[in-house]
């Protein structure tokens, strides 16, 4: 980015730092790619219960009250984000949270707004 005069000098020493984070877009995208797999709810519940254990998808799809294809459909963008990762035993396929600092940050978020938001 060029050196731009912004229409207010303020006296931030950081300005030329900031702006040129701002212009790191591709970074943003990855952040706003991981927010949007919690955007949904059932993602948001299957990932949360993915958090506590390693489950099929049959057996998620019992908890969630949905069809495994339903469940399957879910599944598929937490993994592509890398917010779960799965494992094959013969046909059986394994899921959990991944082990990543990404995936134990947003479960822990998760359990902190729902402390606040969801009081019992």
């Amino acid at each position: 980015m060029s050196n731009k005069e912004l229409p207010h000098n303020h006296g931030e020493r950081n300005i030329l730092d900031l702006q040129e984070q701002l212009n790191n877009i591709a970074d943003f995208q990855i952040i706003a790619d991981v927010f949007k797999q919690l955007g949904d709810t059932t993602r948001i519940r299957i990932f949360w219960l993915l958090c506590h254990c390693e489950e099929c998808v049959i057996n998620i799809a019992a908890m969630l009250d949905m069809s495994s294809p339903a469940v399957s459909h879910h599944l598929r963008p937490l993994r592509n984000s890398g917010l779960i990762v799965s494992r094959r035993e013969g046909k059986e396929v394994y899921y959990q949270a991944a082990n990543t600092p990404q995936s134990r940050l947003l479960h822990q978020m998760i359990e902190q707004v729902m402390e606040i938001a969801c009081p019992k």
